[in-house]
């Protein structure tokens, strides 16, 4: 529970820090809706450190697959001149957050062995899924993030190789 405390610190440090330097409109919208989450989720692990908590997470809905096409993926390099953290930077390290924490989450879930507590990681697991997703989503449509489908062919290739099962085998 340390560590997931220490990372819930930094997340809310580290996005307090970029909601004051984010220029973008959307994306402050986006930092200021799950800032809210992440407080609850902190505020949440802290009760489980004194003894429990009987508040539930608030799991967001999956967000909706946003239309429109990605930009143009746009160059990137290092700066280690850097005294500030453009919009790029900002939800880039969000997004690196958000996967690492959301590892941390699942992994912790394998281990508890109280069944109120392993449904709170489990839920904050989800949390981290679907805000990383909508930071992804921002970040491809501004350029910052190149993603592309699977080629047909190579759909067509696993589907090739991967056959349904057609009888469910009985257990003996």
């Amino acid at each position: 529970m340390n560590e997931l405390l220490m990372s819930c610190t930094n997340s809310i440090n580290s996005m307090a820090i970029f909601l004051h330097q984010a220029k973008d409109a959307e994306l402050r919208s986006i930092l200021e809706k799950h800032m809210a989450a992440h407080i609850q989720d902190y505020n949440m692990k802290c009760e489980w450190v004194g003894g429990g908590s009987q508040q539930k997470l608030s799991v967001p809905q999956m967000p909706a697959q946003q239309g429109g096409t990605a930009a143009a993926p746009l160059a990137v390099a290092p700066n280690p001149n850097a005294t500030a953290f453009d919009e790029r930077a900002i939800a880039t390290s969000y997004l690196l957050t958000l996967k690492r924490a959301g590892r941390e989450y699942a992994w912790a879930a394998f281990e508890m062995s109280n069944p109120q507590l392993r449904t709170f990681l489990e839920d904050a697991f989800l949390m981290c899924c679907r805000h990383a997703y909508e930071v992804a989503q921002w970040l491809t449509r501004m350029g910052y993030y190149p993603t592309e489908q699977a080629p047909s062919t190579y759909t067509q290739k696993l589907s090739q190789t991967y056959q349904p099962v057609r009888e469910m085998a009985t257990v003996r």
